[in-house]
């Protein structure tokens, strides 16, 4: 992977504060309107909720927040990027791959109705995650098996 492609190291502390403030952001959400999203819209049989109601704007935003959070994250450079990092975040991303499709295969499969649906809206931004922690984790064991004891 070219680190060309790659943001710069800072980057990821953007990721991380924009991850951080959506946390308190959804949970004061929550508990002010504990209904979910569609708290404030009359639902009238046969009627489609608006596109761009303040829920579905809270929502959008929200999740905007996480995505771009986790993506600065996960493909900013580290201190020293050198050809092994690089094969680490490949092989990284190849698991995270094969993870999801996995989850992904096995939630379509054994979940119908509304349900289903929950697992497409995390089919968003669970690659970046396990990208993120499988990158994290292996970069933590090469780390600790470099060093002297």
């Amino acid at each position: 992977m070219s680190t060309n492609y790659l943001f710069p190291y800072k980057t990821r502390w953007l990721g991380l504060i924009l991850i951080l403030v959506h946390i308190p952001v959804k949970l004061w959400w929550d508990a002010r309107y504990p209904g979910g999203y569609d708290h404030n819209i009359p639902y009238v049989e046969g009627e489609v909720t608006p596109l761009f109601s303040p829920p579905h704007l809270f929502y959008i935003a929200t999740t905007l927040m996480v995505l771009v959070g986790l993506f600065l994250i996960a493909f900013s450079k580290e201190k020293i990027e050198d050809e092994q990092i690089a094969q680490l975040r490949l092989d990284s991303l190849r698991w995270a791959i094969y993870l999801n499709y996995a989850i992904l295969l096995f939630s379509l499969i054994f979940t119908q109705g509304g349900n289903s649906k929950h697992f497409l809206t995390l089919n968003i931004w669970l690659p970046l995650l396990f990208f993120i922690l499988r990158f994290q984790w292996v970069l933590y064991r090469l780390n600790r098996s470099a060093k002297p004891e």
